[in-house]
C-alpha cells in the first residue's frame, strides 16, 4: 500500500513538473511586432502607446484596387465620414490592456472587409501565435481567428 501512495505522489509531483516546464512565461510587450493575418492578406505592427497595445496594417498583399490601381480605401466603413481613408496604415486593433499571461483585453478591432468593430481579446497561444477573439456583446457570440508572427 505504501509503495502504491510513493508511486501516485511520484507521478503526480512529474505531471505537475511538466505541466510547469510547458507553461509560458509572457511578458507584456511579447505581442510587439508584426503578425501575419490568417488569411495571409495583410501583415498588422502591434505596438505600445500610453501602456495600452494598438495594431495597423503595414502590409497588404493588394494594397490598390484592380481597376483603377489606387489605394484600396475603407469604403466599407459603417461612418459615410470614413470610407476615403486608405486601408494601409489602418489602425484595427485599438486599446488592448495587458492582463498578464499572454492576455490582453479591453479592446477593439475594426474588420475593414465589412466595415464593422467588435468588441475583442487577444491570447498569445505561443511566441509566435496569437489568438483574436471578435465579438458582440459576451466573447461566446463571435469569431476567432489567429495570426502569426512574421517580419515586415
Amino acid at each position: 500500500m505504501k509503495k502504491m501512495k510513493m508511486k501516485f505522489l511520484f507521478m503526480g509531483g512529474l505531471f505537475l513538473f511538466a505541466g510547469n516546464l510547458l507553461a509560458q512565461d509572457y511578458k507584456a510587450d511579447d505581442i510587439l511586432g508584426i503578425w501575419l493575418n490568417e488569411e495571409k492578406d495583410a501583415k498588422i505592427e502591434m505596438y505600445k502607446q500610453n501602456n495600452k497595445y494598438y495594431g495597423k496594417i503595414v502590409w497588404l498583399n493588394e494594397p490598390n484596387e484592380p481597376a483603377t490601381g489606387l489605394p484600396k480605401l475603407d469604403d466599407e466603413n459603417e461612418e459615410e465620414s470614413l470610407r476615403n481613408r486608405p486601408v494601409m496604415g489602418l489602425v484595427l486593433a485599438d486599446g488592448f490592456v495587458c492582463e498578464g499571461d499572454g492576455l490582453y483585453e479591453d479592446g477593439d478591432i475594426y474588420d475593414p472587409k465589412n466595415g464593422s468593430t467588435y468588441s475583442c481579446y487577444m491570447k498569445l497561444e505561443s511566441k509566435n501565435q496569437l489568438k483574436v477573439r471578435g465579438y458582440i456583446g459576451f466573447s461566446i457570440i463571435g469569431r476567432t481567428t489567429y495570426w502569426t508572427r512574421t517580419t515586415k
